[in-house]
């Protein structure tokens, strides 16, 4: 995981302010560079035949796979060609990246913009490769030989890249901003590579007016097709003749979720800690750990592709909300009475249980009001561009849950021990309710317009997927030098889910019968597949456990009034 930042101005070389460079020291402790080169670019203006770009790539690194820290920007000594890379690229091509990727992408990129010697099969060529890639990535690629810069996010947005408009026309890019100065951030969409093109173009207009190379995710006509090809089916909207219970799909979502989590814990952070040279088995991977359905069962897999002896540490978080707790009891904790916590708990019981052995790190997170007003400045400048009262909720729970700081509890129930994770690689389990149809208003479409009403639900919750706030939580995350990982949006299992039908997801014209003793017949319709998922790994309880939002279950919304509605924006 990396910060990345890039600035190309026609009047000096721009670094990232103090400030800026900060955030993005604190997403790579491991490795900062900075270079800074004059880019010659041609002008179309009969009085100028070219002129020079003054440009600085500048990128941090926390190294997390490979066996050696690789100092980032790469550069190509041959082409003068650079690459600024935020991502993890499990798979190019169908291949398996074993170690470090961006070695692997950079060359690529570089054989790829050399594939052709004319600018516009070139760019096909980049384009193409860039949606060979599997897994989350930001990034700024530099081809020298043609001229052009190439930057972008993957098609579902999980990491983050913001675009400063300036006056000027000069173009910056940054993984994070510090918004202090009141100037004008915005997200990059995911929706495909952006390219600027140096060689044919006034660089005013080629820096402000950047030409799109679309992903294409609505699987459009062959004639109209774009390079950047979509790694996702047509979802599969076959509409059941009579209710269909979900008791076919199981073993084929163990195997996908199976294969999506071996890629996201396994040989972490080797270049820092060598296994050989680990010491006591410290946790490498963290979970951010409401006690839900989606987390424990990545939590419950893990410990199925983890060593055994390798601790797990369980990141469950909780806040004093004086709206909610301001009544309580004397000697009641406002913490302990958080739903989240109650959850996380009882489903803590129930793995220690199921997976006997294993040193599960119940991480208690404890957030006094004071405190979560103290880090609202750090927290909104995190979050920035997004500004509502519900970014503000949700950033909140994901800031001091991926900090880590907390405490244990040993077996006597009383005696708790202050503990900070070691673990960079936190997993969580967003994307299996948009997926799965794990929200009230899938059941409410369903309640309205049948399976007709529920398929629209869900297909737009896929193709909105990179309109989502990953970047946002990216950003806030990545602040405490942790990669968040999604197993659950792996391109592979969402294909999976894709074609699964819609009934065999989530079956709710298929009410759940409870004096059955079948719990293909008595689980909630909801997210059913994955419940089934759960009651055969042996968590029978997690399998019953009912959705809840992150920011309900912590006791993060509406912290300062009953009024304010999540889509009010902030001051």
């Amino acid at each position: 995981m990396c910060g990345i930042f890039c600035s190309i101005s026609r009047d000096c070389f721009l670094s990232p302010d103090a400030a800026t460079e900060q955030l993005l020291r604190n997403r790579g402790p491991d490795s900062i560079g900075q270079h800074q080169v004059l880019l010659d670019a041609t002008s179309t203006d009969n009085n100028e035949k070219s002129h020079q770009l003054h440009a600085t790539f500048l990128s941090t690194v926390l190294s997390l796979r490979g066996t050696q820290v690789v100092d980032q920007p790469l550069r190509d000594a041959d082409t003068s060609s650079i690459l600024c890379w935020n991502g993890e690229a499990w798979t190019v091509g169908g291949e398996h990246i074993v170690g470090n990727d961006s070695q692997v992408v950079f060359q690529k990129l570089l054989a790829a913009s050399r594939a052709a010697d004319d600018a516009p099969s070139s760019r096909s060529s980049v384009t193409a490769f860039m949606s060979s890639i599997k897994g989350p990535y930001a990034f700024v690629f530099w081809d020298a030989y043609h001229k052009t810069l190439y930057y972008g996010r993957d098609c579902l947005g999980r990491r983050s890249l913001l675009k400063k408009s300036t006056s000027n026309g000069t173009l910056v890019l940054s993984s994070v901003c510090d918004n202090a100065s009141g100037e004008a951030w915005a997200e990059v969409e995911a929706d495909g590579i952006y390219l600027v093109d140096l060689s044919s173009s006034s660089a005013s207009d080629s820096l402000s007016s950047p030409t799109l190379i679309a992903h294409d995710l609505q699987h459009r006509s062959i004639e109209a097709r774009s390079p950047v090809t979509s790694p996702f089916p047509v979802m599969n909207r076959s509409i059941p003749e009579s209710p269909t219970l979900a008791n076919g799909a199981v073993d084929q979502l163990k195997t996908s979720l199976e294969q999506s989590l071996k890629m996201r814990i396994q040989h972490v952070r080797e270049a820092i800690i060598p296994s050989s040279k680990a010491e006591g088995h410290a946790s490498k991977v963290a979970i951010l750990f409401s006690g839900g359905l989606d987390c424990t069962i990545l939590a419950r897999m893990c410990h199925d592709l983890m060593p055994f002896n390798e601790q797990i540490d369980l990141l469950n978080v909780a806040f004093e909300n004086p709206r909610i707790h301001g009544k309580l009891d004397p000697g009641t904790s406002p913490f302990e009475v958080c739903p989240d916590r109650i959850t996380g708990r009882s489903s803590h019981a129930e793995l220690r249980t199921v997976c006997p052995g294993r040193s599960w790190n119940f991480v208690a997170i404890d957030v006094p009001y004071t405190e979560t007003v103290a880090h609202r400045a750090a927290v909104m400048t995190l979050m920035h561009p997004h500004n509502t009262e519900m970014d503000l909720s949700i950033s909140y729970a994901l800031y001091f849950a991926s900090r880590g700081v907390g405490r244990t509890q040993s077996e006597m129930k009383d005696n708790t021990t202050p503990y900070a994770t070691p673990a960079h690689v936190l997993l969580s389990g967003l994307g299996a309710d948009e997926l799965f149809g794990g929200y009230q208003r899938h059941a409410t479409a369903f309640d309205r317009r049948g399976y007709t009403g529920l398929l629209d639900e869900l297909e737009l919750d896929f193709n909105r997927l990179g309109k989502r706030n990953l970047g946002r939580d990216d950003r806030i995350i990545s602040s405490s030098s942790k990669e968040v990982r999604f197993p659950y949006l792996d391109e592979d299992f969402i294909a999976l889910a894709l074609q699964l039908p819609v009934a065999t997801k989530c079956d709710f014209g298929c009410p759940p019968d409870e004096s059955s003793d079948n719990p293909v017949q008595f689980l909630e319709p909801a997210k059913r597949a994955l419940r089934l998922l759960a009651w055969r790994l042996g968590m029978k309880n997690v399998a019953a456990e009912k959705k809840r939002a992150i920011q309900f279950g912590a006791r993060t919304a509406k912290m300062e009034t009953g009024k304010t509605k999540g889509t009010h924006v902030l001051t």
